[in-house]
């Protein structure tokens, strides 16, 4: 809709600016010298190297990178593969919601049932109590992200550490979706699976370097996990995918030995939602500033009852702005009359983002 009427595009995650020409170069030279073609399938050593170093210094989980991370087509791959690694028919999987919309079609898929558990606007974190009651005997997995695509919220410390309660009292399995990892803001702390335990010993850990590096379209993601889950997930992985692009691994090998490459990534993208937010104080939508991802929540009940998805057109035919309506990530299609819309633009994009914003 966006393309067929003109409209800035705010609604998908992706950045309108390039990527690093350092990157480029370093992909480049892999090309030329010779790397063009199949990498090893678990991918190649010096990145899952890089990995483990990298899960080690923030998080204090040594990853053994023979054994322990897998890279893959994109987190979503990575996602579609662990599902597939452990769900089995009949299994229930608990997800949170909103909640990234490849989730529950891959649960279905392996035949399994998912178990979709609202968290309510405007904290959007979940009810231990409601999750503790949701768990039966066919539990197999719990599904979480944080930071969270669409609502920017952040899983707390203490929410990290009931969730291991919970799943070493009811042997059950993780998947943590951590593809936003490095874009937390207002200096709190993104806390990882990888950080717990007993956690970590349960979990897949995904993580997506698109995300991170400004090159959506490489698809390129990691997933970190202890060795005899990776054992499963390599199973699938490998007749699936087999083996994902090998110039970019090498690339982003080197690339990644200057650990201020993905460190300085939280003061970047505050500094643009920063400046989307500042310039709309005064618009008619109110807002919460979003504590991670490059998404920003904007309500717009003082200005319409309309359900979302109705709004969001309206916006997008007559006003030039496309935005995605939330109610498409909750359970039952919940409208919360919150639209998200994507800050990973430059300042032009946002500017003009501000007019329109506050001309509506």
């Amino acid at each position: 809709m966006a393309n067929k009427h003109g409209a800035l595009n705010l609604s998908q995650g992706f950045p309108d600016f390039p990527s690093d020409p350092v990157l480029i170069e370093l992909v480049a030279k892999a090309m030329k010298d010779g790397f063009n073609q199949y990498a090893p399938m678990p991918g190649v050593l010096g990145l899952r190297e890089a990995m483990s170093n990298k899960y080690e210094q923030l998080y204090g989980r040594s990853y053994d990178p023979e054994t322990e991370v897998t890279i893959t087509a994109g987190a979503t791959q990575a996602l579609f593969t662990a599902f597939g690694a452990v769900v089995q028919p009949g299994d229930e999987v608990i997800i949170f919601a909103p909640a990234y919309d490849s989730y529950e079609p891959a649960v279905k898929l392996f035949g399994g049932e998912p178990v979709i558990l609202q968290m309510p606007a405007p904290s959007y974190t979940p009810d231990w109590d409601v999750v503790q009651s949701s768990i039966t005997e066919k539990t197999k997995m719990v599904v979480i992200n944080s930071p969270n695509n669409p609502s920017g919220s952040i899983w707390s410390e203490s929410d990290m550490l009931q969730l291991q309660q919970l799943v070493e009292e009811h042997n059950l399995l993780v998947i943590s979706d951590e593809v936003y990892e490095h874009l937390v803001f207002d200096g709190l702390q993104h806390h990882s699976a990888a950080g717990f335990e007993a956690l970590a010993n349960r979990s897949f850990i995904i993580g997506s370097y698109g995300k991170t590096f400004h090159n959506t379209g490489w698809k390129m993601g990691h997933c970190m996990a202890p060795a005899h889950l990776m054992a499963e997930f390599r199973k699938v992985h490998q007749f699936n995918v087999f083996a994902v692009n090998h110039p970019v691994q090498r690339a982003l090998a080197m690339y990644m030995e200057e650990s201020s490459r993905y460190l300085s990534l939280p003061n970047f993208f505050q500094q643009k939602r920063d400046r989307l937010l500042a310039g709309i104080k005064g618009a008619r939508f109110d807002f919460m500033p979003t504590s991670g991802t490059y998404f920003q929540l904007l309500d717009f009940s003082q200005i319409s009852k309309e359900h979302d998805r109705a709004f969001a057109e309206y916006l997008t035919t007559e006003k030039g702005l496309a935005t995605i309506p939330t109610s498409v990530f909750n359970k039952d299609q919940i409208n919360d009359y919150k639209l998200r819309v994507c800050f990973a633009k430059t300042d032009e994009t946002l500017d003009t983002a501000i007019e329109l914003i506050n001309s509506i």
